[in-house]
């Protein structure tokens, strides 16, 4: 049977392909998937399973139950103002907030601007909307921060948006309010849209300014927000995201999300609502422990010959220069897998922009942190 062009066309992340090879092996360290090693808050998970014993078993509004819808208006009432019924919509996770925002905004043929390295996910969503992903690349000399005249190098007639994703994933990296102005600026004389990925958004280290994209009042007609309950609650398994947006945009996600997903439980629902009203204060217990984890894996890194790191200012993600070493990414860790039992991602998988480079998450204990490290730098040193 031959399948769809669409599935043909599609290919898999090397962050699942690198997870899915060290299921074949005993006694691996991954620093592999960005996900939280804390258990959902004890208080969220009661919540949900209170609302399930009560018997809330049923269908739920497309666009999210009144609950949640307002607990998110309310938690952005200082940046969005958001009408709950009209501009917030819930999805399944924020990965399909992301693509119901490609399929609202783009059309075959449009181009769609992508920072890299990115998500490789963005990748696969723009190409299932029938659009071309263009690469920008950001160097590790700027911190990997975009250069706002790539952005605009990269335009042409056919540009129709441009993801922003700050913090990064995967290089932890933390667009400057300056920066953010001058692309701002870019992109309202071209009238591009704005899809902005700020998942990562409360996981901000070293007292330095988050700029988010309700910052630019004017834009916010252009802009589809969106957000996750998973980094921030570590809620990942529970697949609760949102977006924030114009009612006619928000409109559009929703009628696509009907003839998909169609609705999310309503237990979830209600736990995430608690979570936002009255657990936030989980978030900044879970962000200092990351910041210490940062700063443990990233000394590590730079006292290992042949890799260094520019400390990243957000999210729980190292992006890890392995030129001098000579070898391909992709290389690097399949053979760093099955020698020492440690699972990275090669850079590659981030786009052409990543090779050289390795992405180490630090979503994981202190313990698996010195210890992951111990084996690679005996791993480095038996290469040279």
């Amino acid at each position: 049977m031959k399948t769809s062009k669409l599935t043909q066309g599609l290919s898999g992340s090397m962050i699942r392909e690198m997870f899915n090879e060290s299921l074949k092996m005993q006694n691996t360290i991954k620093f592999t998937v960005g996900e939280p090693d804390f258990v959902t808050p004890r208080p969220i998970i009661d919540a949900a399973c209170a609302a399930w014993q009560r018997g809330l078993t049923h269908y739920t509004p497309n666009c999210g139950i009144p609950e949640l819808c307002a607990a998110i208006s309310d938690y952005h009432n200082d940046d969005f103002k958001a009408d709950p019924q009209t501009q917030v919509f819930v999805s399944c996770g924020a990965t399909e907030a992301l693509q119901m925002a490609l399929f609202t905004l783009a059309d075959p043929g449009d181009e769609v601007l992508v920072v890299a390295p990115a998500w490789p996910n963005y990748f696969g969503q723009i190409s299932m909307c029938g659009a071309k992903a263009v690469l920008v690349p950001a160097f590790e000399k700027n911190n990997f921060v975009p250069d706002p005249s790539d952005i605009k190098k990269a335009i042409t007639s056919k540009t129709k948006a441009i993801i922003i994703n700050s913090p990064s994933n995967p290089t932890g990296a933390v667009i400057d309010r300056d920066t953010y102005k001058e692309i701002i600026d870019i992109l309202r004389e071209h009238d591009i849209f704005i899809i902005a990925d700020e998942v990562y958004s409360r996981l901000v280290y070293g007292g330095g300014d988050y700029t988010s994209i309700s910052e630019f009042a004017d834009m916010k007609d252009r802009a589809v927000y969106i957000n996750s309950f998973s980094k921030m609650f570590a809620m990942t398994g529970w697949r609760l995201g949102y977006a924030i947006s114009t009612p006619e945009i928000i409109g559009s996600m929703v009628k696509l999300h009907e003839n998909g997903a169609s609705c999310l439980p309503a237990p979830s629902q209600l736990a995430a609502a608690q979570a936002l009203i009255h657990h936030t204060g989980e978030i900044e217990r879970m962000r200092q422990i990351y910041h210490k984890r940062r700063d443990l894996i990233c000394g590590k890194i730079n006292e290992i010959d042949g890799m260094s790191c520019v400390t990243p200012k957000g999210a729980f993600y190292a992006f890890v220069n392995i030129k001098k070493l000579g070898m391909a990414s992709q290389d690097f860790c399949m053979r760093l897998l099955r020698e020492t039992g440690v699972v990275t991602v090669p850079g590659i998988g981030f786009g052409g922009a990543g090779e050289g480079y390795v992405r180490f998450t630090y979503a994981t204990s202190e313990e698996n942190i010195n210890e992951g490290l111990d084996r690679v730098k005996i791993f480095i040193g038996n290469l040279s």
